[in-house]
């Protein structure tokens, strides 16, 4: 039995599961937030199998009055809103046919053909409401306890029937810190080239994951090693391995939080970082954040760095070169505002224009090598000169 999660018992939540019929057998709670409760951790996703078709469903939400949104109907799955509760709610389902990337499915009321098709055991658990009663049919409840992912059935064939299973084996093994299995990892090195069949989004998503965990050295060391990475990011290779170590060393000893764009610029050369980050499609954003972190600390005052390229970026660049006191001092550190403008240099009988820009550039490249003083009128008096 499970320990319930506090929205079962709220009144959005008592409407939501009366709507699908949990109390008769309907639907079950499954997967990521089965899991997470057994661990002791507050899912933030809220996964529902059910008997019932999607028809159904969005039929009996709307008579309980209840939003329902046809997120996925192909697949099965409807989006339920209650109040302030949102959760997936998806038909059984079995699969029909596979491609490495998509899934053909048909809908059933075989609870444990639906556990069949899911990757591995410990997402395989459903939960019987309103008790919390598991139903698993894989062994995930030992699998758990052990911290050990572990493919449902024959690795090989359930990599081939969705790639992705690859670095979702690895995001997970990198969560729970778990001893590797060895099969699941056999069959992963086996097949790392299914995943340039992949979308680069899609593996963008999973690499995200695994180097937002509180340590991901460990697996993605092992990564490189087996060559899990060299199909879509040639780029990453021991020595980015070892800056990746440096940096999450770095990060656990000035107390920052890490960030999974930082530590994959550690594990990018500087010459193709940014090309990689291309590659995988990331936000226009995200590609300058991890173009500027991949460049050497500059030899210039720390928030002087900082003012020029931001306090993230120059955060990003010394946690990487293992510069922890300097780190630590920045991100205490408040950008100040540049104290004149442009009407300053007009008041003072500076024509606009072009030399307005190039006197307020000068002072604020003195301003900014004095260390930001709030005396600054020796500053301003020299830019006019």
């Amino acid at each position: 039995m499970m320990l319930m999660p506090p929205w079962v018992q709220s009144d959005d939540g008592a409407r939501l599961l009366a709507a699908l019929g949990a109390g008769e057998g309907l639907s079950r709670l499954v997967g990521g937030c089965v899991r997470d409760a057994l661990l002791g951790v507050v899912a933030s996703d809220i996964d529902i199998a059910t008997v019932l078709t999607p028809q159904h469903v969005m039929e009996r939400l709307a008579a309980a009055g209840l939003k329902a949104v046809p997120t996925g109907l192909a697949h099965g799955t409807v989006t339920a809103i209650s109040g302030g509760l949102v959760a997936e709610v998806t038909t059984l389902r079995r699969d029909m046919a596979t491609d490495g990337r998509h899934a053909e499915v048909a809908f059933t009321d075989d609870w444990q053909a639906d556990a069949a098709r899911r990757d591995f055991t410990i997402n395989a658990l459903y939960a019987r409401l309103p008790g919390g009663e598991i139903e698993d049919y894989f062994g995930g409840q030992a699998d758990l306890a052990a911290r050990r992912v572990r493919f449902i059935g024959d690795p090989l064939q359930r990599i081939a029937e969705d790639h992705l299973r690859i670095l979702r084996f690895f995001r997970f093994s990198a969560r729970f810190g778990a001893e590797m299995d060895a099969d699941g990892l056999a069959a992963c090195e086996g097949r790392a080239n299914d995943l340039m069949a992949l979308s680069r989004e899609r593996i963008a998503g999973e690499i995200r994951g695994i180097l937002g965990v509180v340590d991901p050295v460990p697996v993605v060391a092992l990564m490189v090693d087996k060559g899990i990475l060299r199909p879509v990011l040639p780029e990453i290779v021991a020595e980015g391995v070892a800056r990746l170590r440096q940096t999450v060393a770095a990060e656990t000893e000035a107390g920052i939080a890490g960030d999974w764009r930082r530590r994959l610029a550690a594990l990018l050369h500087s010459d193709a970082g940014v090309a990689a980050a291309r590659r995988l499609r990331l936000s226009k954003v995200d590609i300058a954040r991890v173009g500027l972190a991949v460049q050497a600390v500059e030899p210039v005052p720390v928030y002087a760095m900082a003012w020029r390229i931001g306090a993230a970026a120059a955060m990003d660049r010394l946690l990487i070169a293992g510069a922890v006191q300097d780190a630590r001092q920045l991100a205490v550190w408040e950008r100040p505002r540049l104290p004149v403008s442009g009407r300053d240099y007009v008041a003072r009988g500076v024509g606009p224009g072009p030399e307005v820009a190039t006197r307020l550039a000068r002072f604020e490249r003195d301003w900014v090598a004095a260390g930001f003083p709030g005396d600054y009128a020796a500053l301003f008096e020299a830019s006019l000169g």
